[in-house]
């Protein structure tokens, strides 16, 4: 059900890539906070279909939009559509990723081009819609307020492999590098205009992407060794972080990555002195 403080009552979210997994559950949190909610999906019309269902069963609002967001004419379709339905927009959880693995000998172009493209040139296409959508709003308003809040946020899905070195995956490590510097010079950018950039980076999520890991027992626990936390992240552990960063709770912060991965990042391997 809707909760009761409504942190995002009427706010416009876009979250990109919100058919599965941490998208979903950023989704139906900024729903249940009541947020108007577009559900954005690439392919699977039907998982995207379950979500917006399932925040309108629990009294929320929300539209599903098909979107490729490596396709620079589907997101500002989509953006379109958002602002067209709701009539402005607050805040772009730029969330939609994949991977296509391979050793790096064998990588084929293909391989780092569709991940490079949706992973890193969809944050591109989406994060300027945005800003671009802000700024419009705000000129569009003449808005003579004095309030020093954030005409808009904006918060970047990256992962812990923006800083650890994956090997056999080095189209997604790249992608996800990428996504650091690129959000912290848009934040740079876009500062003045009082939109806020953030990103946060996930370690180990309980998500359909990494189902071969958790569900193997075996597997499950190797990966637990890099956690110091000792258990698996949840969506909802990222969803309520990515939510801080794009409500007023968090409004003096910009430029920063937020690593939600139970130490993951920690080093654990060196916890015995090495």
């Amino acid at each position: 059900m809707i909760g009761p403080e409504l942190k995002f009552k009427d706010q416009v979210v876009i979250v990109t890539g919100s058919s599965s997994g941490i998208g979903r559950a950023c989704a139906l949190h900024f729903a249940n906070n009541g947020a108007h909610v577009v559900v954005n999906y690439s392919s699977n019309a039907e998982a995207g279909q379950k979500v917006l269902n399932e925040i309108l069963s629990n009294g929320g609002s929300g539209i599903l939009v098909k979107a490729d967001v490596s396709k620079e004419d589907e997101v500002k379709a989509m953006f379109s559509e958002a602002v067209n339905r709701f009539g402005k927009l607050d805040v772009l959880i730029s969330n939609a990723g994949l991977q296509q693995d391979s050793s790096f000998l064998e990588m084929t172009l293909e391989q780092w081009q569709k991940v490079i493209d949706v992973n890193l040139t969809g944050q591109f296409l989406c994060c300027r819609a945005a800003a671009q959508q802000f700024v419009a709003q705000q000129e569009a308003t003449k808005e003579t307020s004095h309030s020093e809040l954030a005409i808009g946020k904006i918060v970047l899905m990256s992962s812990v492999h923006d800083v650890i070195p994956w090997a056999g995956h080095v189209n997604y490590a790249a992608s996800k590098g990428g996504i650091m510097m690129f959000m912290k010079s848009i934040s740079q950018e876009l500062a003045p205009y009082k939109i806020r950039v953030n990103s946060v980076s996930p370690g180990a999520i309980k998500t359909p992407i990494n189902k071969e890991v958790w569900s193997d027992p075996t597997k499950y626990q190797g990966l637990l060794e890099l956690i110091p936390y000792k258990r698996i992240g949840t969506p909802q552990d990222v969803a309520k972080a990515v939510a801080w960063l794009a409500s007023d709770d968090s409004d003096y912060v910009n430029g920063e990555t937020l690593y939600i991965d139970g130490g993951m990042t920690l080093y654990p391997e060196f916890a015995d002195n090495g």
